[in-house]
């Protein structure tokens, strides 16, 4: 078969366009190029299906060439300069309005009203980013960020202005913001490798380390020397191996080494709010099952000092409780019910209701002070606890002069016991309700602890809980 024409190409390609078989038609008018590589409209319709497709960047190499051949022709400079805006380049669509202008004043025409606004958009673009890369270069990232998205308004495709906001987002505390525009980056180029980092380091910021560590990797896929990614995955991997080392010494029951290594990982980046903030709920916990009240309580204001939160308010009345200063857990508690926007407030209540009665406990029999143990304490605890004390003060083992304080210790030590061990009666005692008839202040319930306490161990527990049979001698 003969070769086609250039017009028989152009032709085919305008029925392809037509139909919407873009490839196609894209296809027909490269090889009319290839006929006649000089001819402006060959490249203008190949700009015409490049635009359909939205590949604007392709678009506007087509465009400029068609200009270069016809520099006169009016429509190609308009298409041009509103393609330069779509693209983000709204300084060089200035230039090119400017053109249009000095065309038609040469050809005695007037500027039509469609592309005069399309000048005014252009020009607005152009101050836009002007502002907003004057604000970036001054540090200034807030003023960045709204002067990008008011300039980004105007284009569609303009992933160097949007990656500049994306880390203006980034310098402003916007973690979201930045995750969201890299995302749309990455939609467009996928092998853009600081949109991978900088993605990532976001992630990070917002303590979701995994998806971080994700994003690294890709981006080293693409370059695996690449300094951001490398520092970015190292970093994350010196953190969590340090969070593992106090995860497994918390399951061990060892808070000592816990909090040790919870505080070397905060030192590795004391920047990093989002990952020390939680982990300091966790110290606080952790000193206070050592007993070292104080610590806790330093430690959840410390928390609180960044930044008031009902985590941290919770967080220092329960230390407050532990540290039996009842008083100060109420006003806690009750500042954590006014604290606002609150979606906790079921469990404000519970806080602050468990820290009243606490409260009143402490001003009359503490059952909990008796035995010296937690109001957590579990059970093999409690028993441990009563076995101990009441080993020491059992009125039989003690000198004549502390006979009278022994007897009425160890009654108080019997009852004690006798509340916490049962689940039913440590329930009501813990919701401060009367635990037993007719109770008084003051209350002493079995005037005989002393027999009991010897039957409970010999016969491997009292009040119905079994346990390993005991036996005592007094010598």
């Amino acid at each position: 078969d003969a070769p086609m024409s250039a017009g028989k190409l152009r032709s085919l390609g305008e029925v392809a366009l037509s139909e919407r078989r873009y490839e196609e038609a894209a296809r027909y008018y490269q090889q009319a190029i290839e006929i006649e590589p000089d001819v402006a409209a060959n490249h203008y319709k190949l700009f015409k299906v490049r635009n359909r497709q939205r590949k604007l960047g392709d678009a506007l190499r087509d465009l400029t060439k068609a200009l270069e051949l016809d520099d006169a022709n009016v429509e190609y400079r308009k298409q041009k300069a509103r393609l330069l805006v779509s693209l983000g380049q709204c300084d060089m669509a200035v230039q090119d309005y400017a053109v249009l202008q000095q065309q038609v004043a040469k050809s005695g025409g007037s500027v039509q009203a469609d592309w005069e606004e399309a000048q005014r958009e252009a020009q607005q673009c152009s101050q836009e980013v002007d502002a907003a890369q004057r604000a970036y270069a001054d540090g200034n990232w807030r003023a960045a960020v709204q002067y990008f998205t008011k300039a980004l308004g105007h284009m569609e495709q303009a992933s160097d202005l949007l990656f500049m906001k994306s880390q203006a987002e980034y310098n402003a505390g916007d973690y979201y913001g930045t995750i969201s525009d890299t995302g749309k980056i990455l939609k467009a180029h996928s092998n853009h490798i600081e949109a991978y980092q900088l993605r990532g380091e976001a992630y990070f910021r917002l303590g979701e380390h995994d998806t971080a560590v994700t994003h690294f990797r890709e981006g080293l896929k693409l370059d695996p020397e690449h300094k951001g990614c490398k520092a970015g995955h190292k970093a994350i991997k010196a953190l969590q191996k340090k969070e593992k080392r106090a995860k497994d010494a918390l399951e061990a029951g060892n808070h000592e080494e816990a909090i040790g290594h919870w505080d070397a990982a905060i030192q590795l980046d004391p920047t990093h709010t989002a990952f020390i903030k939680p982990t300091l709920l966790n110290i606080i916990k952790s000193y206070s099952a050592l007993g070292k009240h104080k610590e806790a309580i330093d430690t959840a204001e410390k928390y609180l000092k960044m930044g008031e939160s009902l985590d941290g308010l919770f967080a220092l009345g329960d230390a407050h409780t532990a540290a039996e200063n009842f008083q100060e857990a109420v006003n806690t508690f009750r500042k954590a019910m006014d604290f606002e926007p609150n979606d906790r407030q079921q469990e404000c209540q519970q806080r602050l209701k468990k820290a009243e009665i606490a409260l009143k406990q402490s001003k009359e029999k503490n059952y909990y002070k008796i035995l010296g143990v937690s109001r957590t304490a579990r059970t093999k605890e409690i028993k441990m606890a009563y076995r101990d004390l009441a080993l020491r003060w059992h009125p039989d083992k003690v000198d004549q002069e502390e006979k009278e304080e022994a007897e009425k210790k160890f009654q108080d030590i019997s009852e004690a016991y006798e509340v916490l061990s049962d689940k039913e009666m440590r329930e009501k005692y813990g919701r401060g309700e009367p635990v037993f008839e007719n109770q008084g202040g003051g209350h002493s319930h079995n005037p005989h602890g002393h027999q009991q306490f010897f039957r409970h161990f010999q016969h491997g527990g009292g009040g119905g809980h079994g346990g390993q049979r005991m036996h005592f001698r007094f010598n």
